[in-house]
């Protein structure tokens, strides 16, 4: 599972807090003690794997360190419904401000490694392996990815300085795979793999030609898949791609493919329902 850099992220996690509360929580000033401390528990409303609970013990930690957090389970963990998922305990004005920002990274994230976690059931008993993508909502991609680790999945690139895709775009823009594949090959730093996006065979044989490392299949029918896979014969690796979220991901699985890119998983999961109880 990867690690979250929390340096990187305390500063979304600071404009987080600022965002929901404003100039000041008004109603927990207004009727909760400055003396007043509480005891909760965080609870599972479904069943799910929970990724995030650093990010909202990190959250209570910016509002007032004095918030105790105590995980019951880890990040990557299966819950059921009605599961302890951590304790808290501290100042109730310091807990009642930050409730809101810790459980909506909680639920989104947790959110993301079930549906990974989903995804990764599916294709049991295969060689494939679930990757993520770039579709991730603007400023959050450091923990979406993260949470993706957490139900099994594998992180693709980053960013657009962490690998070479070439699109359709970028194909009809440089003139063709063949052309794009030599003209990065005189520019790439390193060795950076090269991966080229394919919708058809005929494009498969000219990416291979040109030196694809990764070869991405591109909303191809499974047996059109397959044949690709049966061509590429283990010169390049190679990626399906294209609404998979909406596909049969063991048939997919079972064409051969190295790799699923699923876009879905990071941006259209619906939150998992968790709650904070008062004790």
């Amino acid at each position: 599972m990867k690690e979250l850099n929390y340096e990187k992220i305390d500063n979304l996690l600071r404009l987080a807090l600022d965002e929901d509360i404003g100039t000041g929580d008004i109603t927990t000033i207004a009727c909760v003690p400055e003396t007043a401390v509480s005891n909760g528990r965080f609870i599972a409303k479904e069943p799910g794997v929970i990724s995030g609970l650093d990010v909202l013990m990190r959250v209570f930690e910016l509002i007032d360190d004095s918030v105790s957090v105590t995980k019951l389970v880890s990040d990557g963990d299966s819950v059921r419904k009605s599961d302890v998922i951590a304790t808290i305990s501290g100042p109730s004005r310091a807990i009642l401000t930050g409730e809101r920002t810790a459980l909506n990274f909680l639920q989104h994230m947790s959110a993301i490694a079930t549906r990974t976690a989903e995804a990764v059931r599916e294709i049991d008993g295969t060689k494939t392996k679930i990757l993520d993508t770039r579709k991730t909502t603007p400023g959050l991609r450091a923990i979406e990815k993260y949470a993706v680790t957490c139900g099994g999945g594998t992180n693709h690139r980053y960013n657009l300085a962490d690998g070479v895709l070439i699109k359709d775009n970028h194909i009809n823009a440089a003139g063709g795979i063949t052309n794009a594949v030599k003209q990065t090959k005189l520019q790439a730093v390193g060795k950076i793999k090269i991966e080229v996006e394919t919708e058809t065979l005929e494009q498969v044989k000219e990416a291979l030609s040109a030196g694809a490392d990764i070869i991405m299949l591109d909303n191809m029918a499974p047996d059109l898949m397959a044949e690709a896979v049966k061509l590429i014969n283990g010169r390049a690796l190679t990626e399906a791609s294209g609404n998979m979220g909406e596909r049969d991901l063991k048939t997919i699985a079972e064409t051969g493919v190295d790799f699923i890119s699923i876009g879905a998983l990071t941006h259209s999961v619906k939150a998992m329902d968790i709650s904070l109880r008062f004790d």
